[in-house]
C-alpha cells in the first residue's frame, strides 16, 4: 500500500461488523427456529436468507429514521410484511415479528485482536477516530458490549442516518459529524461496496481490509482502484501515519 493513501489525513473512519469486530458462538436463533416456535414450519420454509430481511445495502429510509420508537415500527413492519407474504396469519404476525427481530439482533460479538491498540494509536496521533456502520438503531449500545466506549470520537448508525452504504447520505453525515472534508479522510472496511467504492465515490480514500480470518466470506478481492489500497490487518494503517 502507498504512503500516500494515508499521508494527509485527519481522521479514519471504520467500519464495524467485520472490520473491528466478528460473531461468536453463540450464534443468533435461526429464523426457521422462531417459526417451528409458533407452530408456522411450512410458512418459515418459504421465508428465504434471513440475514436479507432487513435494509439493502445503499437504501435511504430517512422518513423512518426520525426516531428511534418510529425505526423499530419500521423494522417490524417490513418483517410483517415478510412474513404475510409467506403465509403467515394476520392474528399471528405481531408476535412473530417481534420474535423474528429479537432472534436478529441477538449476536455475541468478539473484538479482533488489533483493534484496541490500533484504535489508541490513531487517537495519539492526533486522527480522528470515526466508526460508520450499517446496523442497527443502537450502535452505540454494541460498542459498550465489546469494550470500545470512549475510543471513537464519532459513531453513525445507518439506522439514525437515514440510509445504508454505500448511499452517499451516510457517508456525508459522518464527515460532517466529524468536521472533516471528504479528502481529509480515510475509510476503513472490509466490505467493497460499502467500505471501498461508496468512500471513493464520495471524496474519501479507502483501505480495503481483507483478513486471513474474516468474519465474511467476500470471495475474491476485486482489483483496486485509485485511491484505494489493501490490507491485511489494521497495524498496516499506523505504520504509515
Amino acid at each position: 500500500m502507498p504512503p500516500a493513501i494515508v499521508a494527509r489525513t485527519r481522521g479514519v473512519i471504520f467500519d464495524f461488523y467485520g472490520t473491528l469486530v466478528r460473531m461468536v458462538a453463540p450464534l443468533p436463533p435461526d429464523h426457521a427456529s422462531v417459526f417451528e416456535r409458533h407452530g408456522l414450519g411450512a410458512q418459515g420454509a418459504r421465508w428465504g436468507d434471513q440475514w436479507s430481511v432487513g435494509p439493502a445495502d445503499g437504501e435511504e429510509h430517512a422518513a423512518h429514521s426520525s426516531s428511534e420508537q418510529a425505526y423499530h415500527a419500521w423494522e417490524l413492519e417490513r418483517l410483517k410484511a415478510r412474513a404475510r407474504g409467506c403465509g403467515v396469519p394476520a392474528e399471528q404476525l405481531d408476535g412473530l415479528a417481534a420474535d423474528l427481530d429479537a432472534a436478529t439482533k441477538d449476536m455475541r460479538l468478539a473484538v479482533y485482536e488489533d483493534v484496541r491498540s490500533t484504535l489508541a494509536d490513531l487517537r495519539r496521533r492526533g486522527q480522528t477516530v470515526a466508526l460508520c456502520s450499517n446496523w442497527f438503531w443502537d450502535l452505540d449500545g454494541a460498542v459498550a458490549a465489546v469494550g470500545l466506549t470512549g475510543l471513537f470520537d464519532v459513531v453513525v448508525t445507518s439506522a439514525q442516518a437515514g440510509a445504508r452504504k454505500p448511499h452517499p447520505l451516510i457517508y456525508r453525515t459522518v464527515l460532517k459529524s466529524c468536521g472533516l472534508r471528504a479528502e481529509e479522510a480515510l475509510f476503513v472496511g472490509d466490505a467493497w461496496g460499502p467500505d471501498v467504492e461508496g468512500p471513493l465515490a464520495a471524496g474519501m480514500r479507502a483501505a480495503h481490509l481483507c483478513r486471513p480470518d474474516a468474519a465474511v466470506d467476500f470471495g475474491e478481492a476485486p482489483p483496486l482502484r485509485d485511491g484505494a489500497a489493501r490490507i491485511t490487518s489494521l497495524p498496516a494503517l499506523t505504520a504509515l501515519l
